[in-house]
C-alpha cells in the first residue's frame, strides 16, 4: 500500500500548513504561535480531546477509535533554530535570526496530516495520542512532557517519531533496532592564569598555552582511553581568550560536546576529562575548572517495535525503499526520553538532495509530507486494527 489516497488528496493543504509554519519559527519552549496554529487545525479536524500548555507550549490531542484498545503515541517536534535564513523562498522566516533549519515545520505538518485522516476515518481500536512537543533542539521538551506525566496520564503503550533526512532518497525510510542516536553531553572549561605583556611571557602564567594543551590532550581520550569499536566522539568546539596581539590574557575558556552510547564510556570520559584538565593546568602553572553537563540520553529503539515500524514503512514506501538496519548515528534526540518510558521506534524519512540539517539554506521538502503522514496513520491502523 503506497501513500494513503485520502492523505494524498490534501497534500496541497499540508504544503500550505508547512509553509505557514516556516514563516513563524520559534525557539525552545516559546512556541506560542506554532502551538496556536496546531491547536486550531486540530479543533477543525474534530479531535476528541485537546490538552494545551504541556511543557509550556506542548499539546496532546486524543483521537478515539472504534472500540476498546490501547493508546498509541505519535510525536512531532515544533521548535526552530537560532539561524539567519538564506533560502530565498517567498515563505521565508518572518522572525529575524530564527528559522526552521531542521524541518520541525515538516514534522508538525506530517503529524497534522495524520491527525486529519485519523479523526476522519477512525479505522482503529483504542486511542491515538498526538504529541506536539516544544524544545527539542535545546531544553529537552520531551523530558519535560514525560516528567509532567503524559505517558501515564494518557496511558500511552507505545510511541513513534519521524525525522527528515536530507541526502537520503526522497520518500525512503531508514532506522535500526537498539541505539540509533547518541547521548549528548557538554563541557565547559574555565582557565585562570596570570596575564601580562606579550613580550614578557616569563612573567605570566599563560592561559592560551594551557588551553591549547588541554584541547590537544582531550583528543587522546578517543585515541588512547577507549576501545576502538565503542562509538565515541569528543569535539572541542570553542576556545575564547585574549584581546590584542601584545597582551597575554588572564583567562581562557573551552567548550565542547561528547557523544556516547554506553554509560560506562560516558563515565570514563567524565573521569578522564577531569584528570586532563587538572593535570594540564598544573603543568602550565594555571588553575582550571571543568563543568560537565549530562544531556540527552541515547535514543534506543525497541527491537520488536522497530521491526513492526519497518514493515509499515515498506507498505508505504515499497520494500526496496526501507533500510531496517541502517546503523547508529552520533547526533542526538530528546525523543530518547519518551523511548525510555515506553517501547517504540524512531525513523528517518529521506527528503532527497539539498542542504543538510541546521544549514541556513535548508528547506523541508513538501513532497514527502504525505509519505510521513501515511506512515503515522498506517502505524496506528496496523498496531490497533479493528479486526
Amino acid at each position: 500500500m503506497p501513500v494513503v489516497n485520502r492523505i494524498a488528496d490534501y497534500a496541497a493543504d499540508m504544503a500550505e500548513w508547512r509553509q505557514h509554519l516556516h514563516t513563524i519559527p520559534e525557539l525552545e519552549f516559546d512556541c506560542h504561535q506554532t502551538a496556536a496554529f496546531v491547536a486550531e487545525r486540530l479543533r477543525e479536524f474534530g479531535v476528541d480531546e485537546l490538552h494545551e500548555g504541556i511543557a509550556q507550549t506542548g499539546i496532546v490531542a486524543i483521537i478515539n477509535g472504534q472500540g476498546d484498545g490501547p493508546t498509541i503515541g505519535l510525536r512531532a517536534d515544533m521548535d526552530a533554530l537560532p539561524i539567519v535564513e538564506e533560502t530565498g523562498v517567498e515563505y521565508a522566516s518572518k522572525n529575524p535570526g530564527k528559522m526552521h533549519a531542521c524541518g520541525h515545520d515538516g514534522h508538525t505538518t506530517m503529524l497534522l496530516g495524520a491527525a486529519r485522516y485519523l479523526a476522519e476515518t477512525r479505522n482503529f481500536r483504542g486511542r491515538v495520542a498526538l504529541l506536539f512537543q516544544p524544545a527539542e533542539e535545546e531544553g529537552g521538551g520531551a523530558d519535560i512532557m514525560v516528567k509532567e506525566g503524559v505517558m501515564d496520564r494518557f496511558d500511552i503503550a507505545q510511541v513513534y517519531a519521524l525525522h527528515n533526512a536530507p541526502g537520503f532518497a526522497e520518500g525512503a525510510f531508514y532506522t535500526t533496532p537498539g541505539p540509533i542516536m547518541a547521548a549528548v553531553d557538554t563541557f565547559d572549561i574555565h582557565i585562570q592564569g596570570v596575564g601580562g605583556h606579550g613580550a614578557m611571557p616569563h612573567e605570566t602564567r599563560d592561559p592560551v598555552m594551557a588551553a591549547c594543551g588541554i584541547a590537544q590532550a582531550i583528543q587522546t581520550i578517543v585515541s588512547r582511553n577507549h576501545y576502538a569499536l565503542d562509538d565515541l566522539v569528543i569535539s572541542v568546539t570553542q576556545i575564547h581568550t585574549g584581546t590584542v596581539n601584545n597582551v597575554i590574557p588572564d583567562t581562557a575558556y573551552l567548550n565542547g560536546t561528547v557523544r556516547t552510547f554506553d554509560p560506562a564510556v560516558q563515565q570514563m570520559v567524565m573521569t578522564r576529562l577531569e584528570e586532563i584538565v587538572q593535570g594540564q593546568a598544573a603543568s602550565y602553572g594555571v588553575t582550571a575548572t571543568l563543568d560537565y553537563v549530562v544531556g540527552y540520553p541515547a535514543t534506543v529503539n525497541d527491537s520488536d517495535k522497530t521491526g513492526f515500524a519497518a514493515e509499515v514503512a515498506r507498505e508505504v514506501a515499497g520494500a526496496d525503499r526501507v533500510i531496517a538496519n541502517s546503523g547508529r548515528e552520533m547526533g542526538a534526540e530528546d525523543f530518547s526520553y519518551m523511548l525510555q518510558e515506553r517501547p517504540g521506534a524512531y525513523l528517518f524519512l529521506g527528503q532527497g538532495d539539498g542542504p543538510g540539517l541546521h544549514h541556513p539554506k535548508y528547506n523541508f521538502n513538501d513532497e514527502v509530507a504525505p509519505v510521513g503522514a501515511s506512515f503515522f496513520a498506517r502505524i496506528v491502523e496496523k498496531a490497533q486494527p479493528l479486526t
